[in-house]
């Protein structure tokens, strides 16, 4: 049997001291043994955490399309809760296998896929009554001027807000590799990081200034799009 392996670190610095690597490997290593497989070529995946884009992943899955071989996924495990990489990999055609997860199948990937945008579902669901009802005790949220479109468009418009929250998401990722900038330049707080932005003359997605909170909220969409 002929396998082509896939391997994740988290950071580039992880990535550069190895760490991590070696236990995969070890586990790819044991189920090649075990089944007596050759492997053609290794694809070592480095994730900033900004998005889902994988090339190393999409290089993975055509190798083995063109020579036929299994995909050998070391660490499935977080990516289970991520419904658009499932999909991917239940879209692609390829016979595939994780080491820590070795009833996974294309049929249980769907089945997981189905129940990551599940829970993502919920979660949005739930933040979403949490607010109306801190809504209701009479708190707001964030500059009054900013939300004045959306609340001319509607309050509670479920439409407008998904519309906020893609535009707030795809502001974070154009702002990724800036943060990143500043945080090897030394601006590692977020009050740091904040000031910076607004110096450079960088408006949210709102238009607005930078506080802290409002960093940390674009750290954390960016966290939860990963």
């Amino acid at each position: 049997m002929k396998i082509v392996t896939y391997i994740r670190v988290s950071t580039d610095k992880q990535g550069r001291s190895g760490l991590g690597l070696e236990a995969q490997r070890a586990a790819i290593a044991a189920y090649a043994n075990t089944t007596n497989a050759v492997t053609l070529a290794e694809y070592q995946e480095v994730e900033s955490g900004r998005n889902n884009a994988r090339p190393e992943l999409q290089k993975a899955l055509k190798h083995a399309r063109v020579t036929g071989a299994k995909l050998v996924i070391a660490k499935l495990d977080r990516l289970s809760r991520n419904a658009a990489f499932l999909l991917n990999l239940q879209e692609s055609g390829v016979d595939f296998t994780a080491c820590d997860m070795p009833d996974a199948s294309p049929f249980t990937v769907g089945i997981m896929a189905v129940l990551a945008q599940q829970e993502s579902k919920m979660i949005s669901e739930r933040t979403k009554a949490a607010m109306q009802a801190a809504k209701a005790r009479g708190k707001t949220f964030g500059n009054p001027n900013g939300s004045a479109p959306l609340r001319r468009a509607g309050k509670g418009n479920t439409a407008a807000c998904e519309a906020q929250r893609d535009a707030a998401l795809t502001r974070a990722n154009d702002l990724s590799d800036v943060l990143e900038d500043l945080e090897k330049m030394g601006f590692t707080t977020l009050r740091a990081q904040a000031k910076e932005l607004n110096k450079r003359g960088i408006k949210t997605a709102r238009g607005g200034r930078w506080h802290a909170n409002s960093v940390a909220r674009m750290k954390a969409r960016l966290a939860q799009a990963a």
